[in-house]
């Protein structure tokens, strides 16, 4: 009964969720859709793919909302007030759930480990393509259309079929010439191929006008050819205004992309590697240039600890020297850019690897968070003592957006190197642990919540 109570709350509230983060995303990337032409499946594609990226938000919310509306029901009706009086305490009573919640930790950890990064890397490679793709075949009455390679077209009026134009005028670049051939007609029509790869346009009276470079002028009458005509035919090529799908393995290094077994091979990689070429830097550094505790001139004992017979040797100079000073200067300006430029890119390198660790720990949080958010809700449904979408929505939003935001917060601090990137989603979990706890303590013993300020 009682997974049968918590169950049907839980899969309405992740539909529900799902489908507003699908909303959200569909009004994020509304312009990226409009305008292409892309077939509905393709869209539908895109969707599905997005869905996914989706759950890590979606399921924690549900299993908090659901456990709040159970056990507010419960207590509502008087049933959790029936089960303590019979000497069932809580804790008892949710052994169920707590394997049910269990169990879908389990099924989280997969679906981020195994399913996530495979739909992340369909739907960034799909999103690509759809970005890249030209708007299709629209032409509006008056106003040039380009995005046909080496075309230029206008057409002064558009009948009712959509087909017969009047006034065309195409400026034709795909010869490659330095002047355009320019076609202009008084009637048209437009004729798709089946596959809809090719146009043809059909022209009746009109003329072709071609300009002639200097070159080609001096050996004719003059730079410019005209020729008339009853009827023409121009096929042009649509090809590229189709969605064109990009080869997934270029997406596939990205660090969401990866489960967890690749994402500790990248960050074993990136670690070695930025050491490596953190010692080259030092090497390089004290092997060209002499370091001394004191000036030159006073010691020749350098800071670096190296072989006596790799020391470079210590210059006796004056003060009064300024062709050596100049010297001096030039190589502590050379060293001192060198060391800028590597440091920036230690920066990068630094961030990036965080990224990484960031998205392997990721994987686990998610399916901590689902069991945690259900030990701060189960108590405080049994506290609230109320049912359905009202009050409970309100309390889950709440522990939700608390949770949320401390997570985005650390993360972005442990992608800034402020913080140790391999507790950075552990932070909010961290937080709200003890919340937890004490909530769960408290309950089950049947005592009041009292908050002191």
């Amino acid at each position: 009964m009682l997974i049968k109570a918590f169950a049907l709350p839980l899969v309405v509230t992740f539909l529900i969720v799902q489908f507003i983060l699908v909303m959200q995303f569909l009004w994020l990337y509304i312009d990226d859709l409009v305008g292409k032409g892309l077939e509905w499946w393709i869209i539908a594609e895109l969707i599905f793919y997005a869905s996914a990226s989706f759950v890590p938000l979606a399921l924690p919310l549900a299993i908090l909302l659901a456990s709040i509306m159970t056990l507010g029901t419960l207590s509502e009706h008087g049933e959790l007030t029936a089960v303590k009086s019979s000497g069932i305490s809580l804790l008892r009573f949710l052994r169920p759930l707590f394997a049910l919640v269990f169990l879908i930790c389990l099924l989280a950890f997969y679906f981020s480990d195994t399913v996530l990064p495979n739909s992340r890397l369909k739907f960034g490679s799909l999103l690509y393509d759809v970005q890249q793709k030209k708007p299709a075949l629209a032409i509006k009455p008056g106003v040039f259309y380009k995005d046909i390679e080496g075309y230029s077209l206008m057409v002064r009026r558009r009948d009712a079929d959509q087909q017969t134009v009047h006034d065309i005028i195409i400026y034709d670049r795909s010869s490659g010439g330095a002047y355009p051939r320019v076609t202009v007609a008084r009637r048209g029509k437009f004729i798709h191929s089946q596959d809809q790869r090719f146009l043809t346009v059909r022209l009746e009276d009109g003329f072709t006008y071609t300009e002639q470079g200097a070159s080609e002028a001096a050996t004719t009458m003059n730079g410019e050819s005209r020729i008339l005509f009853r009827k023409q035919e121009i096929h042009l090529d649509l090809s590229q205004l189709k969605l064109r799908r990009s080869d997934e393995s270029l997406f596939k290094d990205y660090y969401s992309m990866l489960n967890t077994r690749q994402l500790s091979k990248a960050i074993d990689s990136l670690q070695r590697d930025n050491q490596s070429r953190d010692s080259s830097l030092n090497d390089l550094i004290l092997g060209q240039y002499h370091f001394g505790r004191k000036s030159a001139v006073e010691t020749s004992e350098p800071l670096g600890i190296k072989p006596e017979a790799t020391r470079p040797a210590v210059v006796e100079w004056s003060a009064n020297d300024p062709d050596l000073i100049q010297e001096a200067l030039r190589q502590i300006q050379t060293v001192k850019s060198y060391t800028d430029m590597k440091n920036r890119e230690m920066r990068n390198r630094q961030e990036l690897l965080a990224r990484y660790i960031i998205e392997f720990h990721r994987k686990f949080s998610l399916s901590f968070a689902c069991l945690l958010l259900f030990m701060v809700g189960a108590p405080l449904g049994a506290v609230i003592r109320k049912g359905g979408l009202g009050l409970p929505t309100v309390w889950a939003i709440g522990c939700f957006l608390v949770y949320h935001v401390i997570s985005m917060s650390s993360e972005k601090l442990g992608r800034d190197g402020s913080l140790d990137p391999r507790w950075a989603m552990w932070v909010s979990s961290l937080f709200l642990l003890p919340l937890a706890t004490w909530l769960l303590y408290r309950v089950n013993l049947d005592r009041k919540l009292t908050f002191k300020l």
